[in-house]
Order: structure tokens, then sequence, then C-alpha cells
């Protein structure tokens, strides 16, 4: 047993407090984190906003980073060893003898256990995960700033593996932000001839240095037309409502429109604007533990970084804060000063 400091919610809406717990040995398969900083994702948001019903008092955070500092019986066994620099992300652990986990697919695990779905998180100095989503950072990524790789970047690097981009394909990818910035970076370095659509001109000329070769207004759909049945991917990655139907039409035959961005109303679709050029429409949540490696290994090779903002974890409230207000400059991740 050791006691956990953590910052808590204890009441709906209420701003984060410090918090005390214990946290149990650990058993045969589990590995033990003392965790050194941990990303803010919009996710956490929706999670302290009441949208998931959690019980109180709530620890969120599921971009942890950190060293591992105890190890099970069973995880001695599987490459990991005591001071490791690690990672954690949305999931913590799956069963491995349901049919997705026997066929690769981990995190479509039935009996998934998430970070922070009913068990306290990253907004702490320990945590606890089975070994297989216990993540090792390699050289040449930063540990303090990869957080964000471990849910942002796995979320967007997810389409281009799943679906076999190949670097003569077009993507396009609508937003330049938390997500959309790495989804740019990795579609580049994957090849892709790559246009971003952002409601901000001000991003316009930095999305071109973060690799797009395009960047076209999302607010003016007009712009669009030239690029009817041009796109063989285009990778959503905002929660906001669009013209569908005009976005659709930019697919090429065959192409895929793919959500890893959440909007919350519904999304029109025709079985005719499907049919006649077979285009698909799909969603996936972050990516297979296999995955994670090629991504990170990938990041590593090509520099591909998230673009963050430090706050020490004392100052949550503050950076909660900074994210909602919309002013961050694409991610947040908190430092451990316990």
């Amino acid at each position: 047993m050791s006691t956990v400091n953590a910052w808590a919610q204890l009441e709906p809406k209420g701003k984060l407090q410090p918090y005390s717990y214990e946290l149990s040995s650990v058993t045969a398969e589990e590995v033990e984190i003392a965790i050194e900083n941990c990303g803010l994702c919009h996710t956490d948001l929706a999670v302290l906003n009441g949208d998931f019903g959690l019980p109180f008092p709530l620890v969120a955070g599921h971009e942890i980073t950190g060293r591992i500092v105890a190890l099970g019986e069973v995880a001695k066994t599987k490459g990991l060893t005591i001071g490791q620099t690690v990672g954690v992300g949305w999931n913590k652990e799956s069963c491995g003898h349901c049919d997705p986990c026997l066929e690769g697919d981990a995190h479509l695990c039935v009996n998934l256990k998430a970070t922070v779905l009913g068990y306290h998180g990253g907004f702490a100095n320990r945590i606890k995960a089975h070994w297989l989503w216990v993540i090792p950072v390699p050289e040449g990524i930063s540990a303090a700033d990869a957080g964000p790789l471990f849910c942002a970047g796995i979320t967007v690097f997810y389409p281009l593996l799943e679906y076999g981009v190949q670097a003569t394909d077009k993507v396009g990818v609508i937003g330049v932000g938390g997500l959309g910035h790495l989804a740019v970076q990795f579609a580049h370095a994957w090849g892709a001839e790559v246009t971003a659509f952002s409601s901000t001109p001000a991003k316009f000329e930095e999305a071109k240095k973060l690799g797009a070769d395009h960047v076209v207004s999302s607010r003016n759909s007009d712009e669009w037309a030239s690029l009817k049945g041009h796109f063989d991917l285009i990778i959503v990655t905002v929660g906001v409502t669009l013209e569908w139907d005009k976005i659709i039409s930019m697919l090429s035959p065959r192409g895929r429109l793919h959500f890893v961005g959440i909007p919350y109303e519904a999304i029109p679709v025709t079985v005719l604007s499907l049919l006649i050029p077979q285009a698909v429409v799909s969603a996936s949540p972050a990516g297979s533990r296999s995955a994670f490696d090629k991504m990170l290994r990938f990041a590593a090779r090509h520099n591909i970084r998230a673009m963050v903002e430090h706050f020490p974890m004392s100052r949550i409230n503050d950076a909660i804060a900074h994210l909602e207000s919309g002013k961050a400059n694409y991610r947040v991740v908190l430092d451990v000063d316990f």
C-alpha cells in the first residue's frame, strides 16, 4: 500500500482540490508508475463536466508519463524494468481472452478498463496499470512532452495504419487543433498529400509549417468546390457540426470519412452519397497496443512532437480554465509538483 497525492473533483462542477487515497500493492500483472507529467485533454474536461456520469471523488487524467517503481511477478517478465520511462493512455487494462484481445485489438476489449472511467487517473503522483498498457517511451522523444501522444497522437495515427493509407494518397485533416496539428504532421511524414481545413486564418501558415501542402477554410464551403472527389481519407478532428454532405462529396471513389473528434449532433448521411463512390464513414477509439509502439517509433524517427504548454499540477485549475477558454496552444501538460 502507498499513499497517493492527487487533485480531485469532489462535487459536480467543482474546482479540483488536493486529495489523498491509498493505492494497493501491485498484483502479478500490474505495474506501478510514479507520475511525472500528465496531459490535460478535452475528454478530461468532459469527464469533469459530468458527461460520463462518474462518481465522486473524481481524479481525471489519461495522458500519463512517468517511471516504473514497482512490478508484479508476471509484469517483471514482460520487458519492463524499475526506473524505466513509460506512458499510459486511455486504457489501463484489457482481459486478454475475448475475441478482440485474441485478435490483437485489445483496445476493443469487451471487458476494457479505461484509465479514468471508474478509476483514479493521472492527476496524481502514482497510478497502477496492467503491463500490456504500460508503454515504453523510446529514445528521441521527450517524456515531459510525450503525454499527448498517448491520446491525441495514437488517435490520429491509428487510421493511417489501420486503413492502409499510402504515400500516394490525398488526406484531408479537418481542424488544426490539439488532434489536428498532430494529424497533419503524421500524414505529411507518411508521404501523403495533406490538405488542412481550419476555421482560423491565423493558423494557415502554421499548418503549412507542420506539413500541410494546402490549407482551406473550414468555414467557407465555397472553397471546397474544386476538391470534389479529391480525398482518399478525410480525418475529422473537431467536435462541431459541419456541412457533412459537401464533405462527403470531397471523397474519391472508395474514400473514407473518419471521425476521431466527437460531434455530439447526429450526422446526416444519405445512402446514395456513399453508394455511388462506394465511400465509407467510420470512427475509431485510440488504437491497438502494437499501434502505440509503431506510432512512438514513427514519431521519434520523423521528429513529430505535440506542441505543448506546461503548467505545474498545483495550478491545475488555472490550466483547466486556460484550455476551456480556447487559449491553449494546442496541448496542455501538467508537471507533477507534490
